[in-house]
């Protein structure tokens, strides 16, 4: 006979949707996007781009166990947000990061951005993001030191590794014609650039990205109205001879392609709403072109998308549907 009275029934407002999703598909989902990417990497620059990647993966993992372990919470590392973390945080660095870097920035991203503001669901900024802000702070010389393409980074040590300006960075400094003649549009759309493992190849990156919409894991907004922003205001506003040119080396170019369907498109620090997330890619699109332009740095993907999770709530609060039947507050208080 059924025990009914330990039965835990939750009680919910129509409608009712049943699917099979939950939070450790939609990571899977999320690491599956990333693997093309990721493979291209390996493939450019060695075993290096694969091993930092385990490394930032199980140290993220780690960091969330160990938190949850001390304050004595139920174990999450099961629905794979922190592998996710782990591996974008790998994929924003240069391969030839040391691996204690990368274990520091997975510490300042679970425990003080993600678990310390409650977990998954609770934390404002994207953790990966976060992280990597933290270790440009503190380590702005090994942040930005990019391995030239071509080169293999070897498993340990980086003292034998050759260097290179990525293509933003030439763009920056105003050397087009170094820039056309070590970069040419095929090897900025296909992956034969210097930079992180998460911007060598936007077509593999577009291809993540495309998967990710076909199964519903994220929507188009926020990278259409990211991606296209940036693509506007460049061609109108070019700071090269050819406008058109100058907008594609800035799309292919940087981490625009991770951050627009991998990164803007978090679901914890993006908005709730379609018009939200137009707005939210819009304003995201605006601030990479301006730190590109007008900053010191010549990339402006991640501090955009922190200084917009910064905005979601905002952008919610007037971007919300109107409730059936609801009475405004101030018609409430009239009467």
């Amino acid at each position: 006979m059924t025990d009914y009275k330990n039965l835990k029934l939750i009680a919910s407002s129509n409608p009712h949707i049943r699917n099979n999703e939950d939070t450790r598909s939609l990571m899977l989902d999320v690491i599956i996007g990333l693997v093309p990417a990721l493979v291209m990497s390996a493939l450019l620059f060695g075993v290096r781009a694969l091993a930092a990647a385990a490394v930032s993966v199980a140290s993220a993992v780690f960091f969330e166990w160990l938190y949850r372990k001390l304050l004595k919470k139920p174990q999450t590392v099961g629905d794979f947000s922190a592998a996710v973390t782990g591996l974008l945080l790998a994929m924003v660095c240069p391969v030839t990061l040391p691996y204690w870097m990368l274990i520091l920035g997975n510490f300042f991203a679970i425990f003080l951005v993600k678990q310390l503001y409650g977990g998954l669901g609770k934390n404002f900024l994207n953790p990966a993001l976060a992280g990597r802000a933290a270790l440009v702070a503190c380590y702005a010389s090994q942040m930005t030191s990019w391995i030239a393409p071509g080169q293999k980074a070897p498993l340990l040590g980086t003292a034998d590794v050759v260097t290179a300006a990525t293509p933003l960075a030439l763009m920056k400094g105003g050397e087009f014609a170094t820039l056309s003649a070590t970069y040419d549009l095929k090897d900025m759309f296909i992956g034969f650039i210097g930079g992180s493992a998460g911007e060598v190849s936007s077509l593999m990156l577009l291809v993540g990205g495309i998967y990710l919409i076909v199964r519903k894991v994220i929507s188009w907004h926020t990278p259409v109205a990211y991606i296209g922003t940036v693509a506007l205001l460049t061609l109108l506003f070019p700071q090269g001879n050819d406008a058109l040119t100058y907008m594609l080396y800035n799309v292919f170019g940087g981490g625009l392609m991770l951050g627009a369907f991998f990164m803007a498109t978090d679901y914890v620090t993006s908005p709730v709403t379609k018009k939200g997330q137009l707005i939210y890619g819009v304003g995201c699109g605006l601030l990479t072109v301006f730190i590109r332009y007008f900053g010191s740095y010549p990339e402006g993907v991640c501090y955009s998308i922190l200084v917009m999770n910064c905005c979601v709530w905002i952008i919610d609060q007037y971007t919300k549907p109107a409730r059936f039947g609801a009475v405004k507050e101030k018609e409430a208080n009239q009467k």
